[in-house]
């Protein structure tokens, strides 16, 4: 996520610590890095000339603090200006009503079915029932699609025979009135442009529906179209916020620096993952600290926490604590790593270690082999690895589809990680992080 620019501001910030002291010509030269650094992420041209000007603004004005560093001073404005760009607040949803309807509207391709399902599966978690309405009747096969995946998520999904989205729309209010639904999600049309079709058939939606919330569901990769078209719709129709997909996969960071800035519209959540629960409140703070590759602390725990359970961490320190630590409960950890999310995205959520790790390439398939090759252990293996020998490890490749060179590969990193959460366990202060990352690799 945002590789692009990270990876501008961190040579920025290089040059920065090492700074005596603040000069205008080091404000000088240092905005014309962090400009350039905005523009080749595609950060809109009016938006990237007013961030540089409010930096050099706040640096020119600097007082000088003995216990901070000038260079430190320079990168804290940095980091406020940026929270600023993005909107500082994030947007909470009120959801008072006895019954609170949300329209999701865009063009075709931006992930609004999907994106309209992670948000039933966000708020059944919250103990609101929900309905969903199929009212895309122009792209095929989108009815299916959402009433598949309210079917995984056990939600359910409004659809008829109509093609008129207006009259489905009417007749879905009409059964979630009856049914005492708290949330209704309306899955209106998206087309591969935006025109005048598009916008009369949203107008009729919002005249009739009158829902509480208005979200456009941004492609995040698409960046300066994506803005134009976020404007467009607001003009026409007040859009009340954004839902920006595909956040994982965008290397740039130009349209969520640009968005509320040049339309005003605030972001509400923005989509990380493909799963269901891949869909986080828009934070301004952590969104920054992602870009200028701070890490994000708060979402990694906010992560784990879904994933792991008290007893299992309970269970595990144990287990490291007592050298009792084996393959079964290494297979288990691979498990909750794989819920997670890819290991590139998780390390780069953890402040300071993902600047050093920045270039290096994590194979995830390597996580799916090591688990075959411990499925293909017997349980005395897994349980006893130092038993296996030749034969054991010759059985073992055949039985996961890999070499005898892995086998070794997978038990030697076994023993020296085993050796450093022992480590870890009886001299915390001792611990290297880096050393546990390069065991993985």
């Amino acid at each position: 996520m945002f590789d692009g620019i990270s990876k501008r501001f961190d040579t920025i910030f290089r040059n920065l610590r090492g700074l005596g002291k603040i000069t205008d010509q080091n404000i000088d030269h240092i905005s014309r890095e962090i400009r350039k650094a905005l523009l080749e992420a595609d950060v809109n041209f009016l938006v990237a000339k007013e961030f540089v000007n409010n930096v050099k603004i706040s640096a020119q004005g600097t007082k000088v603090l003995k216990s901070i560093k000038p260079g430190e001073q320079f990168i804290n404005i940095i980091h406020k200006e940026m929270i600023k760009t993005l909107g500082e607040d994030s947007s909470s949803i009120d959801l008072s009503s006895k019954l609170n309807s949300i329209m999701l509207i865009g063009t075709q391709g931006s992930g609004k079915t999907t994106t309209a399902s992670k948000l039933a599966f966000r708020f059944k978690n919250q103990g609101k029932k929900v309905l969903l309405v199929a009212a895309d009747t122009y792209r095929p096969g989108a009815v299916n699609q959402l009433k598949t995946l309210g079917k995984q998520i056990n939600t359910d999904v409004y659809h008829d025979d109509s093609n008129d989205p207006l009259l489905i729309c009417k007749n879905a209010l009409k059964e979630a009135k009856t049914k005492s639904v708290d949330i209704i999600i309306y899955d209106t049309a998206g087309r591969l442009n935006v025109d005048s079709e598009m916008m009369i058939e949203i107008q009729s939606l919002k005249e009739v529906l009158s829902p509480k919330e208005i979200f456009y569901v941004a492609d995040s990769m698409t960046g300066q179209d994506m803005i134009s078209s976020v404007k467009t719709f607001d003009e026409a129709i007040h859009l009340t916020g954004a839902i920006m997909t595909k956040l994982d996969g965008d290397s740039r960071g130009g349209a969520a620096l640009s968005l509320r800035s040049v339309t005003g519209v605030p972001i509400k959540f923005v989509g990380v993952s493909e799963k269901y629960d891949g869909l986080e409140d828009f934070n301004a703070k952590q969104i920054a600290d992602r870009i200028l590759g701070f890490g994000d602390v708060v979402s990694l725990v906010e992560r784990v926490e879904k994933i792991v359970k008290e007893e299992d961490v309970a269970n595990l320190e144990k287990k490291i604590s007592n050298n009792s630590f084996n393959l079964n409960d290494f297979r288990a950890q691979i498990h909750q790593m794989k819920k997670m999310g890819s290991m590139t995205e998780l390390i780069g959520m953890i402040p300071g270690i993902s600047r050093k790790i920045r270039g290096l390439s994590f194979d995830e398939n390597q996580l799916v082999w090591t688990e075959a090759i411990i499925n293909s252990m017997t349980l005395d293996e897994r349980t006893k690895p130092e038993i296996i020998n030749t034969s054991r490890k010759k059985r073992i490749a055949l039985g996961s589809g890999r070499n005898v060179f892995e086998i070794n590969s997978l038990l030697k990193k076994f023993l020296e990680m085993k050796k450093m959460m022992k480590k870890m366990n009886t001299n915390q202060s001792k611990f290297s992080t880096k050393k546990l990352l390069k065991s993985f690799r």
